[in-house]
C-alpha cells in the first residue's frame, strides 16, 4: 500500500514557545523507528492521554511526540516476518506517547515486539473501546485470580466506576462470574452502572472510614482513585482477599495501616499495564476476546471523536465529567 508523503497527527510539543498540542502534517520519517507501519483505524482516550495532551501530567519523556497510548489498524508495511500487509494489529502502552510516537496519527510506526495480532473474537473497534482501560481492568483481575481470588470470597468493589477502567472492570468482573459493587460519586449514573453489570451501586461514603480495620464488606476490589478510599477498601476486605491498585484519580498518597495485611492477610496488588511482559499481554488479550469479553461495549463507548475533538475530550475528562470510553476514529 502506498503511504502518503505526509499525513495528520496530533503532536505534542514543549519548547521555549510553550507546552502545546497541535494537529500537523508529519512524514513517516518524523516518527519513531519500528519494523511495522500501521494505517490507524481507531484509538481511544485514556486519563493518561488527557494528562499528556494538556501538560497537566509529566507523561512524555521527550518532545515532540505524537500522543495516544492506544491504536488498532492494518499493517501497510513490515520488515518483520511475523507481520504482513493487511494484518490487523493492536498496540497499547508499550512506550506510546511516552518515549515514542503514539496512536493519534493516521499512520504509526511500531516496534514489532509490542504489536499484538488482533485476537479472534475482537474487531478493531472493540479492541479500542477496550484499549489500555480494558487491558488494565483485565490485568487486575488476572493478578487477583492468580492470587486465589474467587467469587466465593464476596463482591469485588470497583472505585471510580463510571470512568473507562472502572466501567470496563464492572463489565469484565461480572462476566467472569464475580458479584460487583460499583462505587461512584455520580449518583445520576446508577442506572448505567447496573446496566453494565453492577449488582449494587454505592456512594463514596461506603469508603469513608478512617479506622485501620472495619467489618468485612468486600471480597476484594479494584481501586482507580488512591488515597483515603483505597485505605478504606483495604480496611473492609475479607481475609485473604485482594485489592488491585490501578489509578490515582484522587491522590497518589496511601495513608494506610499494616493491620489489614498482617491480621487478615489482605494483598495489595499493583497494576502497571504499560510495560506488561509480552506473554502476559497476550494472555490478557485472549481473555478479553473470549471468556472475559465485556457484554456491553457499545454502551460503555459513550462518545466518538476525531483528532480535532481531542482537546475538548481532555478537558472534560480532567474535570471529572466523562463517563465510559471515548473512541477516536480516523477518516
Amino acid at each position: 500500500m502506498l503511504i502518503p508523503d505526509t499525513f495528520n497527527a496530533f503532536r505534542i510539543h514543549s519548547d521555549d514557545n510553550c507546552y502545546r498540542s497541535v494537529i500537523e502534517a508529519v512524514a513517516l520519517d518524523d516518527l519513531s523507528p519500528g519494523e511495522i507501519v500501521v494505517r490507524v483505524a481507531f484509538s481511544s482516550v485514556n486519563y493518561k492521554d488527557a494528562l499528556a495532551g494538556t501538560g497537566q501530567g509529566k507523561i512524555l519523556r521527550r518532545f515532540p511526540l505524537v500522543g495516544g497510548i492506544d491504536l488498532a489498524g492494518h499493517v501497510v508495511a513490515s520488515t518483520d516476518p511475523k507481520f504482513r500487509e493487511g494484518d490487523q494489529v493492536l498496540v497499547t502502552g508499550s512506550g506510546l506517547s511516552e518515549t515514542r510516537d503514539g496512536g493519534y496519527s493516521q499512520y504509526a510506526r511500531i516496534e514489532a515486539k509490542w504489536a499484538v495480532p488482533m485476537p479472534l473474537g475482537l474487531s478493531m473497534r472493540e479492541s479500542m473501546v477496550l484499549g489500555t482501560a480494558g487491558f488494565t481492568a483485565a490485568l487486575a483481575l488476572l493478578r487477583m485470580r492468580d492470587n486465589r481470588q474467587h467469587p466465593d470470597l464476596g463482591p469485588l468493589a470497583v472505585t471510580g466506576a463510571t470512568g473507562g477502567v472502572g466501567s470496563l472492570a464492572v463489565d469484565i468482573f461480572s462476566r467472569a462470574g464475580y458479584t460487583v459493587h460499583a462505587i461512584s460519586g455520580k449518583a445520576d449514573q446508577a442506572d448505567y452502572l447496573r446496566a453494565i453489570g453492577a449488582s449494587e451501586v454505592l456512594g463514596r461514603d461506603a469508603l469513608s472510614t478512617t479506622r485501620p480495620m472495619e467489618s468485612v464488606r468486600f471480597g476484594g476490589g479494584l481501586d482507580n482513585v488512591g488515597g483515603a478510599m483505597l485505605t478504606s477498601l483495604l480496611a473492609q476486605t475479607r481475609p485473604y482477599g485482594n485489592v488491585a491498585s490501578a489509578g490515582l484519580a484522587a491522590s497518589a498518597d496511601l495513608p494506610a495501616s499494616v493491620m489489614p495485611f498482617i491480621i487478615r492477610g489482605v494483598s495489595l496488588l499493583g497494576v502497571a499495564s504499560a510495560g506488561t511482559a509480552r506473554d502476559i499481554r497476550d494472555e490478557v488479550w485472549q481473555l478479553l476476546a473470549s471468556d472475559w469479553k465485556p457484554r456491553h461495549l457499545d454502551r460503555i463507548c459513550t462518545r466518538e471523536t476525531t483528532l480535532e475533538g481531542l482537546p475538548e475530550v481532555f478537558s472534560g475528562m480532567l474535570a471529572g465529567g466523562s463517563v465510559g470510553r471515548t473512541l477516536v476514529t480516523f477518516p
